[in-house]
């Protein structure tokens, strides 16, 4: 008997993922806590989804030993799910980040030899796959040497296609969006330690070299990056002149974002938090996506390194992604990767234990084969004339 996915949370970048899972042969079932709100995404002329309703005892009736639960719930859920996962012999995948409490799951996973993979949407998940791919190019190539200097960024951001006056729509409530603005940051520059507090103390300008333009925008770096450091397998000896993961926004969007930084920077306690509540209110009122209206998805990951100052190897990969008829593009670049993910669960092709996206250049090239089957196109610019 074919073990089954469950799929729980159907929000609005789950779709497109869900949509292709149900045209295959695996059993899918999603659960979610609204019928009617899954039911209205999920509507679809290729396939019928079996929906129903989230309730954790109904739901551990269904599970059998192998299914595989993917969590697009909250952040705050995961664990809860994880948990469930252990209890029911069952195999994890979520798009989000490994927290530290998830982590601590990993020797538990393993002696259950069970898969819990996380990071396998759009940012994190396809910005992974291509540093690896640079990584893994530029250590097979004949200008590696632990002593040049290095420069990695990978940046990624989604605003509406049309840009508006305030440059940003919001795919889900702004609450998430308002409180990354409080948001520590951690990166490396200058080959020294850097941080910011805030955004908008660390803005700079970014220009993007897309597949037929080039285009300027602004750039912030996100959470800590220091961690990918190891991650992407940078060695210990290498020097690390710069590494950072930020967040694309479309030029101008500080200028029109200024009142809200004011504001947000004064606020705290208690009465902080009911403003930042009530601010997400006004803007989801003003600045959620139209019906049918196209976002677009801008990421640039890219690796340099100079010897004695003259750059010698310098290549990067970039998608440049608008909403279309098969959903939104952030929606595709969340969800399809899950798809994958679970895909490569079922086959056995993960590692058991806590893990991120795959790290190997032929599992990576299979998963980008398969986002360019769906019609996603990712560039690859060498940037040093041969």
């Amino acid at each position: 008997m074919k073990n089954t996915i469950h799929w729980l949370g159907a929000g609005l970048s789950a779709a497109p993922g869900i949509i292709e899972l149900a045209k295959k042969d695996t059993p899918l079932i999603v659960w979610n806590r609204s019928l009617a709100k899954a039911e209205q995404a999920l509507k679809n002329e290729d396939v019928v989804v079996d929906i129903r309703q989230l309730d954790w005892d109904a739901l551990a009736d269904t599970v059998q030993k192998g299914d595989v639960l993917v969590s697009m719930l909250p952040a705050t859920l995961h664990i809860t799910v994880a948990q469930f996962c252990l209890k029911h012999a069952a195999h994890f995948v979520s798009s989000s980040y490994i927290a530290p409490e998830m982590a601590e799951l990993d020797a538990q996973a393993k002696a259950l030899n069970l898969c819990f993979v996380n990071e396998v949407g759009l940012d994190p998940g396809i910005d992974h796959l291509l540093a690896h791919l640079l990584v893994d190019s530029y250590q097979n190539s004949a200008e590696f040497s632990a002593e040049n200097q290095h420069y990695f960024r990978s940046y990624c951001g989604g605003f509406p296609k049309v840009a508006n006056d305030f440059k940003y729509k919001f795919s889900w409530s702004p609450l998430g969006v308002l409180k990354a603005l409080r948001s520590k940051a951690q990166w490396q520059a200058d080959g020294m330690v850097k941080t910011s507090n805030a955004p908008w103390e660390a803005l700079s300008e970014y220009q993007a070299k897309l597949a037929d333009h080039n285009e300027i925008f602004q750039a912030y770096p996100n959470r800590d990056s220091l961690p990918f450091i190891k991650q992407y397998n940078f060695q210990d000896d290498w020097d690390v002149q710069e590494f950072v993961r930020g967040t694309l926004r479309l030029n101008g969007w500080s200028t029109a974002w200024q009142p809200l930084f004011d504001e947000i920077a004064t606020l705290e306690g208690s009465s902080g938090e009911a403003r930042l509540l009530e601010i997400s209110q006004e803007l989801e009122q003003k600045y959620l996506y139209d019906e049918n209206e196209a976002d677009r998805v801008v990421m640039c990951v890219e690796l340099e390194v100079r010897q004695a100052g003259k750059v010698v190897w310098h290549q990067s990969y970039n998608l440049d992604s608008q909403g279309n008829a098969q959903g939104q593009a952030m929606a595709r670049l969340v969800s399809l990767p899950v798809s994958l993910a679970i895909e490569s669960v079922l086959n056995n092709e993960m590692p058991a234990g806590v893990s991120a996206a795959p790290d190997k250049p032929e599992q990576i090239d299979k998963w980008l084969s398969a986002l360019t089957a769906h019609g996603e196109t990712i560039g690859h610019h060498n940037h040093v004339a041969k």
